[in-house]
């Protein structure tokens, strides 16, 4: 099993490029294509942390920052636990503090970057079952019988449901934990709904390393299949959050961006 030291995404072998990397939402580093092995990783002293964001959530980093350098969430819920946007490392202490968070009931990507070493961890926890979106599945690199495609909305566990959004990829989608912040609902949205330094607003793209926006329509169609749900705070896959009337803030952030690509505000620039 191979690693693309970019995207930090297993494969079954080392391709001459990484399709994840080559298309035009990633990258590839001037230097070319680079793999790396479990064993490399761990002889470079990287290793997984486990910290508590509220009551049951739990975000999951690497330290060293591996590959893209996402945030993975852990779900706790009394029907098992969900982990969203894994990361591209896994050892057995690792292993061993997710499961002492309880049974895994799923792993699951909101898109192709943060696949991660996803059938590797699955194989850490016993064979936990890994959820794909359909219309993003040619991007797996290491098929495997734990695989499971899925599409439209999916309840992983009850209060926890998957909604495909699109945008960013086909199969883009966010989660919904009814339960979070304090019973008032939390969302996570991955790169289909991403965080903002402010700490206020979120945005939307096709490419964010490469800069390539979404158009009206589709940033419009985001936010009206989200508006139906409940929730108040929101996180992204980088540690970002909006604390609060998030759900607002996604109409709000929408609106501007719509503005903006329409040429609203052509006359401030």
């Amino acid at each position: 099993m191979y690693i693309c030291s970019t995207c930090a995404v297993e494969h079954e072998e080392a391709v001459e490029v990484c399709a994840i990397c080559a298309d035009e939402r990633q990258w590839v580093p001037a230097a070319g294509q680079q793999w790396t092995t479990l064993d490399e990783l761990t002889a470079a002293g990287h290793e997984v942390r486990v910290q508590e964001l509220e009551p049951d959530l739990f975000g999951i980093t690497i330290e060293p920052k591996l590959g893209i350098g996402q945030q993975a969430h852990l779900v706790r819920t009394p029907a098992g636990n969900v982990i969203w946007d894994m990361v591209g490392y896994v050892d057995e202490d690792a292993a061993r503090q997710v499961r002492e968070l309880g049974e895994v009931a799923a792993i699951v990507a909101s898109h192709p970057h943060m696949y991660g070493v996803q059938v590797e961890w699955s194989r850490a926890l016993g064979g936990a079952p890994v959820l794909v979106s359909e219309a993003d599945q040619k991007w797996v690199a290491r098929p495997d019988p734990v695989i499971r495609t899925w599409s439209g909305t999916l309840d992983v566990v009850p209060g926890v449901r998957l909604l495909q959004l699109g945008g960013h990829f086909p199969g883009s989608a966010v989660a919904h934990w009814a339960a979070g912040a304090g019973g008032k609902g939390v969302l996570l949205g991955g790169d289909t709904i991403q965080a903002n330094p402010d700490r206020a607003t979120m945005t939307f793209m096709r490419s964010y390393p490469n800069r390539i926006p979404l158009s009206a329509a589709v940033v419009d169609r985001i936010t009206r299949a989200v508006e139906v749900l409940e929730f108040d705070r929101l996180y992204d896959n980088f540690g970002k959050t909006v604390d609060t009337d998030a759900r607002a803030a996604v109409r709000r952030s929408a609106d501007r961006y719509i503005g903006w690509v329409r040429g609203d505000f052509d006359h401030l620039t």
